[in-house]
């Protein structure tokens, strides 16, 4: 028992590890591939070589991102057939289905488009040639949309039922799966923080150019043009993720409760914008979950259901049984004992399905399915030992929600000076500490990218599947020993894979900053020599 803990334990990690690494480039590919595009529409429809060259030099930035993230893309892939097989037995018809379409078509449309965009600058028209970029950068986002499909529908299942002769889910409505609310919502959210983030980065890149005194217009016009996708990106994201929250607050309210450590829910609820954890909070005591809140009345009532007076749920309400309808009615529900109760008799039925089955005993068979489709919403809750055990850790999704929210709010901020200095006061993005607001804004916005990746997949755990599988009953049966061995092979080669990235990244942006980026190519040959 206590290895098959610890197999659980480590195989989380192991998949947080990657996900978090594979998780640092794919919102730059994303950004990156859309300042390209843009770039190189301004470009074509200028005649202007300097966009030209602009667009070469990030270009030649995305490529290297791109290559790091389809290498820890695929890993990623695998580790469901490794480290969590019996997930992938269970819904494999439809969990598959995404990632199968997003190999094939979404991946095969950006890598095949990807090598005319680096290659074909003298062999294709300009024409073919940006409408490569901008497939690339469509592919991109499609791939994106595909994974999401398939995080969406582990989130909140739809368009699929339990088949007991397979012992396994099976879709019965791609529909349902490919155009979830839940996926759309999710698609957007992440695929706007993406042009967040790429826009940060050029920014970044840029202003390290401004201190280095080095291609100053090639800088500036690289700002300007960033700052309008980020801009637009982060206005969007807010809205999306206003989106979001009313999401999660129907088909999650577990992980609501849990963002804002909320234990005991009320009518017209705060919204906590700062505070601190009360390291002794038990879910059973009276105290206050949070110490020095600084709270936003009727802020949670307004983000969960648009309306300030409505009730949201705490942990203790949904573990009691109160929980809220799609339409906002609060409304007596079953409680998680229940809930934990009706899902063993769900795995019994269906043992004795298979049991009756194998003996051919029609009558005991169709009672027993009959008993299993009764309970089977509840089956996963079968799996657990007590109603605590579907709290999610309260303390990791509450201060990376926070995270994300404070430094979402930064990077309004910061797009509104960068695009007032860009048009106003264009001298003054050579000041010094406008200089370094545009590069400490780097890791701030990872941490925030990364943040908000947490607070999804944390905020539903103990799930694999919510509400239908948990973890530890989707793993593999496979020695802790293994999975420990693999976590820090994969430990020394994403540490090696980060520092050739960041290496190649920076080697890069250093010899660009000791030559002039707006020369033609053959101006620029020739200075070389």
């Amino acid at each position: 028992m206590n290895d098959l803990l610890s197999t659980i334990d480590w195989s989380r990690g192991q998949f947080a590890l990657t996900a978090i690494v594979h998780w640092l480039f794919v919102p730059l590919s994303i950004g990156l591939s859309l300042i390209v595009g843009i770039m190189e529409t301004i470009y074509l429809r200028t005649r202007n070589e300097r966009w030209k060259q602009m667009t070469k030099f990030w270009m030649l930035l995305f490529g290297i991102n791109f290559a790091c993230g389809v290498a820890t893309g695929i890993i990623l892939e695998f580790e469901f057939g490794t480290n969590w097989s019996n997930y992938s037995w269970f819904v494999g018809d439809i969990f598959g289905a995404p990632l199968a379409i997003e190999g094939i078509a979404a991946f095969f449309l950006e890598s095949t488009f990807i090598a005319v965009m680096f290659f074909g600058w003298k062999r294709v028209s300009p024409g073919f040639h940006l409408a490569s970029t901008w497939l690339t950068a469509i592919g991109i986002s499609l791939s994106a949309y595909w994974i999401l499909v398939a995080n969406a529908w582990m989130q909140h299942p739809v368009g699929m039922e339990f088949d007991p002769s397979q012992m396994r889910n099976v879709m019965t409505d791609f529909r349902a799966v490919a155009l979830s609310h839940t996926a759309v919502v999710k698609f957007f959210h992440t695929v706007l923080s993406g042009w967040v983030l790429g826009a940060v980065f050029v920014v970044g890149v840029s202003c390290w150019f401004i201190w280095r005194k080095s291609n100053l217009q090639f800088a500036k016009d690289s700002i300007k043009v960033a700052s309008w996708v980020g801009f637009a990106g982060i206005v969007l994201t807010i809205w999306t993720g206003d989106m979001s929250a009313v999401d999660v607050s129907r088909t999650q309210p577990m992980k609501l409760a849990a963002m804002e450590a909320l234990y005991d829910g009320e009518c017209g609820q705060d919204l906590v914008a700062f505070g601190f954890l009360d390291p002794a909070k038990q879910r059973s005591d009276d105290a206050e979950p949070v110490v020095c809140a600084i709270k936003i009345p009727y802020g949670l009532s307004m983000l969960a259901n648009h309306d300030p007076y409505s009730f949201v749920p705490g942990i203790n309400d949904l573990i009691e049984g109160r929980e809220i309808t799609p339409q906002g009615d609060t409304i007596a529900t079953v409680s998680y004992a229940e809930r934990i109760a009706r899902g063993k008799k769900a795995q019994q039925a269906l043992r004795l399905y298979e049991k009756a089955s194998a003996e051919g005993d029609t009558t005991a068979t169709l009672m027993a399915e009959r008993d299993l489709k009764a309970d089977f919403r509840y089956f996963g809750y079968g799996f657990l030992s007590s109603p605590d055990e579907a709290v999610p850790p309260v303390a990791i999704t509450f201060y990376a929600f926070r995270v994300m929210v404070i430094f979402g709010g930064y990077l309004v901020l910061f797009f509104m000076v960068m695009l007032f200095l860009s048009y106003k006061k264009p001298v003054h993005l050579e000041n010094r500490w406008i200089v370094l607001f545009g590069l400490l804004t780097i890791p701030v916005v990872w941490l925030a990218s990364e943040a908000g990746w947490i607070v999804a997949e944390m905020g539903r755990q103990p799930w694999t599947i919510e509400g239908l599988l948990p973890c530890k009953a989707a793993v593999s049966a496979i020695p802790s020993g293994s999975v420990q061995l693999t976590f820090w092979m994969f430990v020394t080669v994403f540490t090696g894979l980060l520092a050739a990235d960041i290496s190649i990244l920076t080697r890069e942006i250093s010899k660009a900053s000791k030559r002039d980026l707006l020369a033609p190519e053959n101006t620029t040959k020739t200075s070389h020599k």
